[in-house]
């Protein structure tokens, strides 16, 4: 039997319904982030950095693109005989088949791939994530403790809290109580969703739990291992670590990227974010255009304007275009004369010549104000934006569009145009 002293598990499977028409067509962590990267990079490129070769990624939903860029893992090193990265989808057993219904019942059908590498320790990961950690300080931290089970914690504001997993503690960190989501939390101490298992502890709770509806690390297992009595620590973060999960914090993780000193720096030798990269061509800069404080990835032709935002690769942006506070993701084309305010344009659209997105006084969004908002305007992938339109804030736009589609050349803000068959 191979033998690893630790191996990761990477739950890749989540919708991310919250990030709106950026996964109507992918799974949360394929969703392109900083120009060049996908969302999932960060904890692949973690995981290699912290000498962790052996990684099985847990997909579900929508999870072609994810498998693509994943391959078998040459970018973060994870290519190996024995070990490297593992893609695990749901599967049909002998006896019946079911998709992953909660966190740990992902974790709990693959456990005859864990059994595999007869692990002492599983770490179990989230996919949807942006930070920098060193999973080995944080085992060192759970050997030292003698802990069964520990958990990555961050203090975050106390009106947040309930949001969270939260972590009551003693003055040696060790967990007395877990509160999941609770309406009065006691304690800052949040859960980031990063668990360190002993492989016993882990295996016999989820054996245990089995039965659960929907069985879960926060609801089922973390409070299974306490109730036994084994001992549970908490293992403070102060790093930078973003929960990409709406529009906004999207949009925002994005945006600190270019702060002049950015709090999450992509460019550090010693910890770097690998990633799958095409052959493409360098930058071309016409001799009219102006970048200020963006990062622009390779293969792009921009003849226009470009202030405070991260452009993708292989973006073409046309005679004077401006585009300001936004993010323009792979391979897509802005015409001649647009204006862009805040946008968030997913991959392979087109923009129409003379379109001006991010127009006017806000309104409430007219199909989920949850989740559109905060003054953006936010275009799916492959959607086609008919030229001269003008397009307010609070708005989505989902497929090929017509200048019918818009009265008057308008889509007013808060509205929506969401093409037959596609996904708000």
């Amino acid at each position: 039997m191979i033998k690893k002293e630790m191996i990761a598990m990477l739950l890749a499977g989540g919708q991310g319904s919250r990030l709106g028409v950026l996964t109507s067509k992918m799974a949360k962590p394929a969703v392109p982030f900083g120009g060049k990267y996908r969302i999932i990079d960060f904890p692949l490129s973690n995981c290699i950095n912290s000498g962790i070769d052996t990684v099985g990624v847990l997909t579900q939903y929508q999870p072609l693109r994810l498998n693509t860029h994943i391959g078998i893992g040459i970018p973060w090193d994870l290519d190996r005989n024995i070990g490297g990265v593992t893609v695990l989808p749901p599967y049909e057993k002998s006896h019946n088949s079911e998709w992953y219904t909660g966190t740990a019942n992902a974790i709990y059908q693959n456990i005859d791939y864990m059994e595999t590498y007869n692990p002492d320790y599983v770490l179990i990961l989230s996919g949807d994530h942006i930070y920098k950690m060193d999973y080995e300080v944080m085992l060192d931290y759970h050997k030292e403790h003698n802990a069964e089970v520990t958990i990555a914690v961050m203090p975050v504001p106390i009106e947040e809290a309930k949001r969270f997993g939260i972590m009551i503690t003693d003055e040696d960190k060790r967990i007395t109580e877990f509160e999941e989501k609770p309406e009065h939390p006691r304690s800052n101490l949040a859960s980031m969703g990063i668990y360190i298992f002993n492989w016993k502890t882990l295996k016999e709770a989820l054996i245990a739990m089995a039965e659960q509806p929907a069985l879960d690390f926060g609801k089922h297992v973390i409070p299974y291992c306490h109730g036994k009595g084994a001992p549970l620590y908490a293992y403070e973060f102060t790093g930078y670590w973003k929960d990409v999960g709406t529009l906004e914090s999207y949009w925002q993780a994005n945006m600190e990227l270019i702060d002049i000193v950015p709090e999450f720096n992509l460019y550090e030798e010693y910890w770097k974010i690998y990633t799958k990269s095409e052959e493409i061509p360098p930058q071309y800069f016409g001799r009219d255009s102006v970048i200020e404080k963006s990062i622009v990835g390779e293969g792009c032709e921009i003849h226009g304007k470009v202030y405070n935002s991260v452009i993708g690769c292989g973006v073409t942006i046309g005679k004077d275009t401006v585009v300001r506070d936004s993010i323009i993701m792979n391979g897509t084309v802005l015409g001649d004369n647009v204006e862009c305010y805040k946008g968030i344009v997913a991959e392979n659209s087109v923009i129409g010549s003379g379109a001006r997105l991010g127009i006017g006084e806000e309104a409430p969004s007219d199909v989920n104000p949850g989740i559109y908002n905060s003054a953006l305007v936010t275009v799916g992938e492959k959607t086609f934006v008919p030229e001269n339109v003008e397009i307010g804030k609070n708005t989505v736009i989902l497929g090929v569009t017509k200048p019918e589609d818009y009265p008057d050349g308008k889509l007013p803000s808060g509205a929506s145009i969401i093409k037959a068959g596609d996904e708000v």
